[in-house]
């Protein structure tokens, strides 16, 4: 349900924020804290509503679903009592009494007063997660773009200075920054706020970013903006402010990196310790359990429910601190032009720019149809290529395969069918209802992933390399195309090649920029977009851009530094993460052979039936085919969340994890193999 404006509900809304309105009036203070927060709050997440109607809504939604929790809380206190699940007399506050009549009343209170209290109850929760998670959008939105922006801020800082040294003026830097929402995301969106106040409201473009740098959710953003506008009163060295800025926002990313490490090595050792609390408990579970006073239902619940919530949880966790990389790494065309704009579009369905012309003549539907027929059997020819551009696409077959064999198997009789089948085998049970299904699923989407990645990071592997001797070709008065043929000619690699690619297309007549457009969205890798972004938008204004291009590879060089950065130190807490997963499958298989065989079978035997006469039995009530099992589930799902943990540490993409999640738990089957 959205509460944007302009979505098809504002009349229902507004209707429902009116009959709330008096509500708020008078619970809150127009002019307290709180409503000044959240009004700050809804400028910052760019959500164009008054706060009093956002509030008012947030108020008649938590009254609804407070209502609604209230009615259910009193029905569910009623039932409790109705079905004797709960009797009256087993309610005793311990209040003294001085008569039969006194307590015959308060005895008869009991039942009403519970149901209050449990309608109470219900209706404040249901209250303030109807009001609260309202109220919390706009805080979580504007920490969101405070997010972003400051993680793109050094990149976006670099491409106002390029632009500067092209020769742009004061405005024209503002509105190409404003244009650049493609690359520079919720950075060029303060920058459109500037342009738009400029063009549409006649503000003087001075008040309008003093207005945005007290609007903008991120204080680096609103630092930056202040010290700017300084700058234009002043009438200072714009070119030198945006220097200094560069490099002083470039040592602020490496140093928010570096924070963003250390915190993800403390989670690695919290990780450690979390991931241990369910063996303990399942080894104590166990002991009571020979003692005959074990519950069966809590170690259930243990595997199937405390080991998937703890790996969840932390993973929950980590994405606080884990960022992404924002974009998706496309570049949008500005000049119209059709190639560009279908070949974005090209896909599976979409046929490219034929798409533009079918329906005019005959003719392009006879072209359209001859394109429909290559691009299949180019895709039948070589479906490596597509899946390895597409990864997600292999589940598509694999999916529908991994089914189709495990229902083969079911039709067949030769899977359990039962929960007492897979105790007597649960090798073979859990290899048929989940090792067969995850392995025609995780393999090859792990390998066209990995292949994918292979071929992403071969591109940016020389990127900062081959800028620099692009730099230097430029230098000596080569123009920029140029340059590419000399770097392409000198040079090695996935990227040298693309250059020679490059350059043949302008000289078949298409313009630089929509080769390098077009060369950036076959790849479509966000820090790469940024690069291009800069080269493409300077050379429009020359082509000796020797300082662009030296800015762009410095800015390069520091993204390499931090990548660098990044791998070796969350290697270790990768490293931590899968000894902590393999101690924990040595425990398991430990306790399995060495502890609960040999305990059940001296309790069986009647060896050691009994402890210095107290008359408890060790392993007499002891199940080890179900315990076996059990075990075997808890390593297993450990090794699943292990695995996807590990890989969003290193690459934030829980995809990435499906590598470590197959190698992990093809241990977990080895060792069970084994033990059992």
């Amino acid at each position: 349900m959205s509460l944007e404006l302009g979505d098809g509900r504002d009349e229902d809304w507004g209707t429902l924020a009116d009959a709330f309105y008096p509500l708020y009036r008078l619970l809150f203070d127009t002019e307290g804290d709180f409503v000044g927060n959240v009004e700050e709050k809804l400028t910052e997440a760019r959500m164009n509503q008054a706060v009093e109607l956002y509030l008012s809504r947030a108020l008649a939604v938590g009254v609804l679903v407070g209502g609604l929790l209230w009615g259910f809380g009193s029905l569910l206190g009623w039932a409790i009592f109705e079905f004797g699940l709960v009797t009256p007399e087993s309610l005793s506050l311990g209040i003294p009494v001085g008569s039969a009549q006194t307590a015959a009343m308060l005895k008869s209170a009991t039942v009403p007063i519970a149901i209050l209290l449990s309608g109470l109850v219900f209706g404040s929760i249901g209250f303030g997660m109807g009001f609260g998670t309202l109220a919390a959008i706009p805080y979580s939105r504007a920490s969101g773009r405070k997010r972003e922006i400051n993680m793109l801020l050094s990149d976006s800082v670099s491409y106002m200075y390029a632009l500067s040294v092209g020769g742009l003026n004061q405005l024209e830097i503002l509105e190409s920054m404003a244009e650049a929402d493609d690359t520079y995301g919720e950075v060029a969106k303060e920058f459109q706020s500037i342009v738009n106040e400029t063009e549409y409201f006649g503000t003087d473009y001075r008040n309008a970013v003093r207005k945005q740098s007290m609007e903008t959710p991120s204080d680096e953003l609103s630092q930056f903006l202040t010290d700017m506008l300084s700058i234009i009163n002043s009438g200072g060295d714009m070119e030198q402010f945006l220097y200094d800025k560069k490099e002083k926002h470039m040592r602020t990313a490496k140093q928010e990196q570096e924070t963003t490490l250390e915190t993800l090595e403390l989670f690695g050792e919290m990780y450690m310790t979390l991931s241990l609390f369910p063996l303990l408990l399942i080894i104590i579970l166990v002991v009571m359990s020979m003692m005959g006073s074990g519950r069966e239902m809590l170690i259930y619940g243990t595997v199937y429910a405390l080991i998937p919530l703890t790996g969840v949880g932390f993973l929950v966790m980590i994405s606080t601190v884990k960022q992404d990389e924002p974009g998706d790494g496309y570049l949008s065309p500005q000049d119209g032009s059709e190639r560009l704009e279908a070949s974005q579009r090209e896909g599976l369905i979409h046929l490219g720019l034929i798409e533009a012309f079918t329906g005019r003549f005959s003719v392009f539907n006879r072209i359209k149809s001859r394109e429909g027929n290559y691009k299949t059997r180019q895709l039948l020819s070589a479906p490596h290529i597509f899946f390895r551009d597409n990864p997600l696409f292999t589940l598509a077959l694999t999916l529908p395969t991994a089914a189709a064999v495990v229902g083969v198997l079911f039709i067949n009789g030769a899977v359990p069918t039962a929960w007492d089948g897979m105790i007597s085998n649960p090798i073979w049970g859990t290899f048929a209802w989940y090792y067969i299904p995850s392995y025609m699923v995780l393999l090859p989407l792990s390998v066209f992933y990995e292949w994918n990645g292979l071929t992403r990071r071969s591109i940016t592997g020389k990127l900062s390399e081959n800028l620099r001797k692009l730099s230097s070709a430029n230098d000596t008065g080569q123009t920029l195309l140029e340059s590419i043929q000399t770097v392409s000619d000198t040079s090695t690699g996935k990227l040298a090649d693309e250059f020679e690619v490059m350059y043949a297309k302008v000289n078949y007549g298409m313009s630089l920029r929509e080769a390098m457009v077009e060369f950036n969205n076959k790849y479509h890798i966000p820090r790469l977009a940024r690069t291009i972004k800069l080269i493409s938008e300077a050379q429009e204004a020359s082509s000796q851009i020797t300082d662009v291009l030296s800015t762009a590879a410095q800015s390069s060089e520091n993204q390499d530094d931090i990548e660098r950065e990044r791998k070796s130190r969350t290697r270790m807490q990768v490293a931590i993460i899968l000894m902590t997963y393999l101690t924990l499958l040595a425990v398991m298989a430990i306790l399995k052979v060495q502890f609960l065989d040999t305990m059940a079978s001296m309790g069986g035997s009647g060896g050691g039936g009994s402890a210095g006469g107290s008359g408890i039995s060790f392993g007499a009530s002891i199940d080890t085919q179900l315990l076996s099992l059990l075990f075997f589930h808890a390593v297993t799902l450990q090794a699943v969340l292990s695995g996807i943990i590990s890989g969003y540490i290193r690459d934030a993409q829980i995809i990435s994890g499906v590598k470590f999640v197959v190698i992990l738990q093809t241990l977990a089957l080895a060792v069970w193999v084994v033990v059992v």
